[in-house]
Formats: structure tokens, sequence, C-alpha cells
């Protein structure tokens, strides 16, 4: 039995299973078999051996809050160098992140005209949770390459998520009969700024407001995200109306859920970074 693989073998399955995942994205045909045997005449491992690392590849996209090939189902005993050469091959295509964007409003814009009511299933929770080793994993890579903080700056990606809550919200409403509401339904970071600790102002079916602040992601619906003071200050005065919406799988078939203050009934709450001002020092 051969050892690990080694950088360069890393490297050369990781290329190779971005640019199938390329074309499975962009909705043309390639063949694994093709694929593998290219791998094979490169590294020199046996097709088995090639086809589990595939699997631990998308293992890793899953923890990094990205898409991964879907024939390939994450398999998560992997090498930790393995979350190295992928993280290289990123770092190295810029573009990626940027072509994931612009795949993302392009799917966005033709899914709203088609069908702008999306799922809403539950959020996770303990019953639901993966088993221990597989979730540690993918929280350690979520950690250790910012997926919140990537999501977070990723302003086109928001955008695009608002932008299909708020059409979600009017076609739910318009669907109950409540056209009047639907008309009301305002995209509030988009028209005032992000200020309020909400993004979208909308109702429910009975008239009541109903406050979404949109957090909107690529990966799965455990990715880590960020959520400021401000939004949480906010959530906990209008307990009653303001709700975050997750977005998730948003750039392959977009699914939610939604949450209710006290968001730390349902998330762990961590403080990421300190307010620096200048004045007397205390004690």
């Amino acid at each position: 039995m051969r050892d690990n693989w080694t950088d360069a073998e890393n490297d050369t399955i990781v290329a190779d299973y971005f640019a199938m995942l390329a074309g499975e994205e962009a909705g043309q045909p390639y063949s694994k078999a093709e694929h593998n045997r290219m791998v094979a005449q490169l590294t020199g491992r046996p097709r088995g051996s090639i086809e589990y690392k595939h699997q631990n590849i998308s293992a890793v996209l899953k923890g990094l809050g990205e898409t991964w090939i879907q024939g390939y189902k994450p398999a998560y005993n992997f090498q930790g160098s393995l979350v190295d050469a992928v993280a290289r091959w990123l770092a190295s295509h810029p573009e990626w992140l940027s072509g994931q964007t612009r795949r993302t409003l392009w799917q966005s814009s033709g899914r709203l005209r088609e069908n702008p009511v999306l799922w809403i299933g539950p959020p996770p929770t303990v019953s639901n949770v993966p088993p221990p080793d597989e979730l540690d994993r993918m929280i350690a890579i979520a950690h250790r390459f910012d997926a919140a903080g990537r999501d977070a700056r990723n302003r086109a990606l928001g955008r695009a998520g608002e932008e299909c809550v708020l059409e979600h919200e009017r076609a739910v409403l318009a669907k109950a009969g409540r056209s009047d509401l639907a008309r009301d339904v305002r995209w509030v970071s988009e028209m005032d700024g992000d200020g309020a600790g909400y993004d979208i102002a909308s109702f429910e079916v009975d008239g009541r407001s109903r406050l979404i602040e949109v957090k909107t992601t690529n990966g799965w619906e455990r990715t880590p995200f960020h959520i400021s003071r401000n939004e949480l200050a906010v959530a906990e005065a209008m307990r009653a109306e303001w709700c975050l919406v997750r977005l998730w799988n948003f750039s392959r078939d977009p699914k939610a859920f939604e949450i209710r203050p006290p968001l730390d009934a349902h998330v762990a709450l961590t403080p990421t970074s300190f307010e620096a001002s200048f004045g007397a020092r205390a004690g």
C-alpha cells in the first residue's frame, strides 16, 4: 500500500477536480472515466484511490462553503494536506470565486422569473446534526478559511440572496390573496442602506410586520455566517417582528430556513472583533 498522497499529487487531482466542476456548473458534458485515467497516468494511483480522493475534495469544498461535484459524495476521512492543496488552487485562481458570483447572479435572475417561491425547511438542530467527526472537520475548515467572512464580503452574493427573498415574500403574499401587501414589501437595504438591522420589510398574511435579515451562502446549511452587533440589537428589540432567513446551496438549488430571536437559542454567537478607540486607558 502506497504512502499518503504527496503535495504534487494532491495539486494534480485538485486541478482536475476543478476542471470537472467548472464543466458541470457550465452545463458541459465530461467523462469522469477519462479524467480518472488522466490522473492515474500522472500519479500512478489506482482508480479506486482516485475516486475516493475526489470524494475527499468534495468534503473539503463543503467545509469551505463552496459547491462540489454532485456525483462525488463528500467523504470526510481526508489528509490535512488536501485542504492545503484546495486552498493553494483557490489562491492561484481568484477568478473562480468571482466566477461563482457571476453564475449565482445569472441563475438567480432566471430562477426568479420561473419560480420565485423558495423551499423553506427546518433549521439545523441537534436532532439532525451530522456525526461528530464529520461536523468537527467541516467547522474547522470553515473557521480556518473564514467561510463566514468570505460570504459577508461578497456583496454580489448577498445582494442576489436579498433579491431572491424579496421576490419570495411578494410571491407568497400574492398567492395568499394579499397583493395589496405584496406591493408594499420593501427592499430596505437597497433603498435605505444597511443600517436598519434588517434587509427586507415584509408582512405576514394577516398584515403583521415581518422584518427579515438575509444571510446567503453557496455552501451547506451549517456554513457559519456573520451577524453584526446592530442586527443582534434590532433582533432583540423587535423579537415579534424580526427573523433571519438563511439561504444555502444558493448557486445550485436554493433552499432556506428561518430562525427567530433569541438567536443564541439556535446558534453559538462568537465575538470576532473589537472596536478600538483613542482615549484614556481604563484602569
